[in-house]
């Protein structure tokens, strides 16, 4: 994700990176630390540190509790299960984690399996355990194990920062840091045997996720292509540009997935093209199977609308005059 341009938190983040690049020295290091960052996450590096062992047991038994709640697939039916997770402990990503959880499980018939992780205290009480890589792995093992994998459908949504060179970024102030990468992910859902699913991901550089994803029975939606920062991530926030237009307005209109994907698109570049920012290029991919499970889930949609709930993401540059733009 990308702050507005004149947020002061992206400004201490533009230095602390040149800093980081004096460092290196640039050029053939800094590609080394690249490379070096991209394999540990394409291994699954993630750590925690300076926790006690009262957090550790914490999460182990919110995870356990969580999964424990869910109720299985029954044979026959075809099925969603929500995994929704926060994944940094700035407060907008559990807002929007805790959010996008309620909408997904009412729009796809999810009472009773969905679960929502968040990294910090944005998701409040929604949140079952924390939205780190361990959690989650975890609670999609456990969904896994629910799940009848050749008829029911996985809905997954992360929200978190993004790397160009790694993937999705965990991170929990000085406490926990790790990464998830778009070959790591596949790694990890395909291990568990999980065939039908549908993968949307709110980060920078997301679209690094759909080679990576693809198939003839998934779906992938990214909030940006994979050379591109997406918006929205002020800790201020409740929802990042992506989440609110997809999820809390796109999403809540009852159409089906490849309107409300169109809908949501150009609301981005409205916003984006309004505001002077550069396009972030959301990405959709829909598997030549898809279809078949994703018309059966829409044919059981709540017909009513909802209204969108919290402040919009674009209410943080409505101070600033927004900037002319041409198209790309």
């Amino acid at each position: 994700m990308r702050m507005s341009p004149s947020n002061p938190a992206r400004k201490r983040l533009l230095l602390s990176a040149l800093s980081a690049l004096l460092l290196l020295g640039g050029g053939g290091a800094a590609t080394s630390q690249n490379n070096k960052q991209t394999g540990q996450a394409n291994r699954g590096y993630f750590a925690e540190q300076n926790r006690d062992a009262q957090w550790f047991l914490d999460q182990h038994r919110k995870v356990v509790s969580a999964v424990d709640a869910i109720r299985p697939g029954r044979k026959g039916r075809v099925e969603a299960f929500v995994v929704v997770a926060g994944i940094d402990a700035d407060p907008v990503f559990g807002r929007e984690a805790a959010q996008t959880a309620k909408v997904l499980e009412r729009r796809y018939g999810a009472r009773g399996r969905t679960i929502t992780l968040a990294a910090g205290n944005g998701a409040g009480k929604a949140a079952a355990a924390h939205g780190s890589p361990a959690n989650l792995w975890a609670v999609l093992a456990g969904v896994a194990a629910k799940m009848n994998l050749e008829e029911d459908v996985l809905i997954l949504y992360t929200t978190s920062h993004g790397d160009k060179n790694v993937g999705i970024v965990y991170k929990d102030g000085e406490k926990g840091f790790g990464m998830i990468s778009p070959r790591h992910m596949r790694k990890m859902l395909k291990g568990l045997g999980i065939q039908r699913k549908m993968v949307m991901i709110s980060a920078c550089f997301s679209g690094s996720f759909i080679p990576a994803l693809l198939d003839d029975n998934s779906v992938v939606i990214t909030a940006a292509s994979p050379v591109r920062p997406s918006f929205g991530c002020n800790p201020g926030n409740d929802w990042t540009f992506f989440g609110d237009a997809l999820i809390n307005n796109s999403m809540r209109e009852g159409l089906p997935l490849n309107a409300t994907k169109d809908i949501a698109f150009r609301k981005i570049s409205e916003w984006e093209l309004g505001h002077g920012l550069t396009p972030s290029e959301p990405q959709y991919y829909a598997g030549s199977s898809a279809k078949a499970w994703l018309d059966l889930l829409e044919k059981k949609m709540p017909k009513g609308k909802t209204k969108p709930v919290g402040k919009p993401a674009i209410a943080v540059l409505t101070k600033q005059k927004p900037v002319p733009a041409k198209q790309p």
